[in-house]
């Protein structure tokens, strides 16, 4: 039996995404063109994705549509929320599997080289690269090293802007009885997130700061928990579409971003818990 492709969608899978997907009104008589399926085309996008291909050259053989049909598609379902969606879903259903653990979170950032998309809110100078353009990956991961959530900045943003947009942005992850959790116990940082102020915030929302400081030796331990976050933004990266940022557009970069997201969560979730 042939192993199926990465960027092929399981029918468990789909029967998540298409309830989500928005289906565009068609006049009466005036149809026009058939629309090209949802699923064929979601494939395309992902093959995108996984290979880092040029839209353009996307193989035509394979059925699923062109280049441009797929970049619309991807768009689209972007701009309708489709992503943070089926994001919720797949967390509710690792929650429900009992594959989430909220005793602590760990949250780092990765830079990436822009090619193109100079001068959009998402990208600048980068510090560690002579200043050539660029973005960040910013993640925060459970204690299995599950991404609770993502998001994307330009490479000149400080990471700690994003320490308190992903922790409100955890919950509420249902799929239990009783309340949702919204927040971790503990939350993971390295040095650049060392800020007093975030500190006071983190425990006013009732989350324990662990966070190495500056100037300090290194010993602290925290690298034998914050390992796993690291490990989480290699699997982002294992998408070679989000090695290089190619996308002039903040949108459709950050639309690739969540959908690796989800195809992470999806791959962590068992066959019997869909």
């Amino acid at each position: 039996m042939s192993r199926p492709k990465p960027w092929e969608v399981s029918d468990e899978l789909w029967e998540l995404i298409e309830p989500l997907i928005p289906q565009p009104h068609r006049p009466y008589g005036h149809p026009g063109r058939k629309r090209i399926d949802d699923r064929k085309t979601l494939q395309g996008i992902l093959f995108v994705l996984y290979t880092g291909i040029q839209w353009d050259f996307l193989p035509q053989e394979m059925g699923f549509g062109s280049g441009v049909t797929c970049w619309r598609r991807l768009r689209e379902w972007q701009e309708a929320g489709v992503w943070d969606d089926l994001e919720q879903v797949l967390l509710d259903k690792l929650r429900a599997a009992d594959l989430l653990d909220f005793s602590r979170a760990s949250i780092d950032s990765s830079q990436i080289q822009a090619k193109r998309g100079r001068g959009s809110p998402k990208v600048g100078p980068s510090p560690v690269d002579r200043g050539r353009p660029g973005s960040k990956h910013h993640v925060i991961t459970d204690a299995n090293g599950t991404p609770l959530r993502v998001s994307l900045t330009g490479a000149n943003r400080n990471d700690v802007t994003q320490l308190l947009p992903l922790v409100d942005r955890i919950g509420p992850v249902r799929g239990k009885r009783g309340r949702p959790r919204c927040k971790p116990c503990t939350l993971y940082a390295d040095r650049g997130y060392d800020h007093d102020l975030y500190r006071r915030r983190l425990r006013e929302r009732g989350v324990v700061p662990r966070i190495a400081r500056r100037g300090e030796e290194h010993g602290s331990g925290l690298g034998t928990v914050r390992w796993v976050v690291e490990a989480a933004v290699a699997w982002l990266h294992g998408f070679r579409r989000l090695r290089v940022r190619w996308e002039t557009r903040d949108d459709m970069h950050e639309g690739f971003l969540k959908l690796a997201h989800c195809m992470i969560l999806a791959r962590k979730l068992p066959a019997s818990a869909y």
